[in-house]
């Protein structure tokens, strides 16, 4: 019994490092002060999300729209839930990096029209928005 309880947690602080590893390089370029504006994609019953189109079609589209201003974008595909029996809470999240809020705001305000409008070509999901300023 305590082997299987060693074995556990060794496995369990595996995972945590190679998640912190991930979490490092994936933000590389971020850094403490800018903006990040994360976009999730809850799941339920009846929802879908084309993760082809979102990340073939619609996030170079916003890339391309938002210009210099937009510094790094991301793109997080949901797989599992927190336990195996519990489902996947996002589909996808997508994140959008900036060196000021005024930053976003002047970039997304002349072209919001256009990139809300093509939301309905990759989900049927209400996306939920967070603006954040990034501290670590």
């Amino acid at each position: 019994m305590k082997t299987k309880i060693i074995l556990l947690i060794l496995g369990a602080t595996a995972l945590f490092a190679s998640c912190q590893q991930s979490i490092t390089s994936d933000t590389s370029k971020s850094k403490k002060g800018m903006v990040k504006v994360t976009i999730l994609y809850p799941n339920g019953d009846g929802k879908t999300f084309d993760m082809n189109y979102y990340s073939n079609k619609h996030m170079p589209m916003v890339s391309s729209l938002l210009g210099d201003s937009l510094k790094l974008s991301k793109i997080d595909k949901g797989i599992a839930g927190r336990t195996p029996d519990e489902p996947i809470p996002y589909l996808a999240i997508g994140y959008l990096y900036f060196d000021k809020l005024s930053a976003y705001q002047n970039s997304f305000g002349p072209n919001a029209e256009k990139i809300v409008g093509d939301i309905p070509n990759y989900t049927n999901i209400q996306p939920v928005v967070q603006i954040s300023e990034i501290f670590q």
